[in-house]
């Protein structure tokens, strides 16, 4: 999975974020970004808080784990999961893209 790297504090995901959907979810592999729909319009931060709160749920991880290093004003994204593994992350998304499927 292009989109993961591993790194000493976590995982970092590369992600493209739709904002303005009719739910929360995993959409797909988009290259070198996962593809994330969220309801949240892209307004005062709206559609990133929506992306972390979707984030902790997906991978069940606490909000305060996630942290958007690059791309806060962008839809492409670099997010932080703290404290994560990696083989944990690859199956967690694996499995939401086959139901999207």
């Amino acid at each position: 999975m292009r989109f993961l790297q591993e790194i000493p504090e976590g995982v970092v995901l590369r992600v493209r974020v739709q904002p303005r959907s009719a739910k929360c979810a995993i959409a797909g592999d988009a290259g070198d970004h996962l593809k994330i729909r969220v309801n949240a319009p892209p307004v005062k931060g709206a559609a990133n808080e929506a992306c972390r709160s979707f984030l902790a749920k997906q991978f069940q991880l606490a909000k305060g784990r996630i942290d958007i290093l690059s791309g806060e004003k962008s839809r492409e994204k670099r997010i932080l999961l703290r404290g994560a593994q990696m083989d944990t992350i690859a199956s967690t998304i694996s499995e939401a893209l086959k139901k999207s499927s």
